[in-house]
């Protein structure tokens, strides 16, 4: 198991540098989604509090800000906003297997003999050898939910999940990507 400190330092450095990122979204059918003219933020999880650093946190939190903005909808500091946004990120450690197979394991032997009549050199393949070998990964999920701060009821969910890498390169992008990517599924679009 890798130790909590570990997760926390995989994570500040590399949770938006996810490779294979899957997005999903559900929302409640019957909100009426025209209503939410301003949202305030929750607050974070106690156990996403403890894995992402404060940076991580406001930049994620400015690029949903973001992009409620571009549908309309304004980030206030109070709770007497229309919606309420929470934002939590888990982190779950997966094993897989990889196989090697090693077609040259073994070489047969030649040799020379008759057949039908005629002679020929004979050559026999020898034993392939199969390897197996795991390997630990870490699988970074984050989850945005929308509330209705008057009926205290979720009415939409955006989620990505994907596997963590360590590349560190360009993050503040890759946050507003993977922002951007969850809010497609918002059932407020952009206005053309």
């Amino acid at each position: 198991m890798i130790p909590r400190i570990c997760i926390t330092l995989f994570v500040s450095v590399a949770l938006f540098s996810c490779s294979s990122t899957k997005i999903t979204s559900d929302y409640d059918k019957e909100a009426d989604f025209s209503k939410y003219q301003d949202f305030h933020y929750l607050g974070w999880a106690k156990e996403s509090g403890e894995i992402v650093n404060d940076i991580d946190k406001r930049r994620i939190e400015e690029a949903f800000g973001n992009e409620f903005k571009k549908r309309g909808i304004t980030f206030v500091d109070q709770e007497e906003a229309d919606a309420a946004v929470s934002l939590f990120i888990v982190v779950d450690q997966k094993t897989g297997t990889t196989a090697y197979t090693d077609y040259y394991g073994g070489m047969g032997g030649m040799g020379y003999g008759y057949g039908h009549g005629y002679p020929g050199w004979g050559w026999g393949g020898g034993m392939s050898t199969t390897r197996y070998q795991e390997y630990d990964y870490l699988v970074g999920t984050l989850v945005v939910d929308v509330f209705d701060t008057e009926t205290k009821k979720l009415v939409w969910q955006g989620v990505s999940s994907g596997t963590i890498n360590e590349k560190t390169k360009n993050r503040e992008a890759r946050i507003q990507k993977v922002a951007r990517a969850i809010m497609a599924n918002y059932p407020v679009a952009i206005p053309k």
